[in-house]
């Protein structure tokens, strides 16, 4: 698994856990030496707004995704085994992941 990596896998909400779309947001180090993953939320759910952490897919159909989707920086840890890669987000898609991440995280 890569970062940019599109997974699905059983993905806990507030009130159940649901076998859904995330994306990698851990690197390839990351992998070598822990069981798990980190990966963000990917949603069918429109946002009214889009806040800093979230980003519309605008290439979803080369990512493996069956309609039109989002991120939402959501990070969870899942175990590597558990997870099923099915795409991979395009370049421009994974730079706007990135800026989310980076607005969730990284102070100025």
């Amino acid at each position: 698994m890569k970062p940019g990596d599109v997974v699905v896998g059983a993905f806990p909400g507030a009130d159940t856990t649901k076998v859904r779309p995330a994306v990698v947001l851990s690197t390839e180090l990351y992998h070598h030496y822990r069981p798990d993953v980190i990966v963000g939320l990917i949603t069918t759910q429109s946002p009214s707004e889009l806040a800093p952490t979230d980003c519309e897919l605008r290439d979803w159909r080369q990512a493996g995704l069956r309609q039109p989707s989002f991120f939402r920086l959501f990070p969870v840890t899942l175990l590597q085994r558990e997870v099923r890669l099915i795409g991979r987000l395009s370049e421009p898609d994974w730079f706007s992941v990135r800026a989310c991440f980076k607005a969730g995280f990284e102070s100025e």
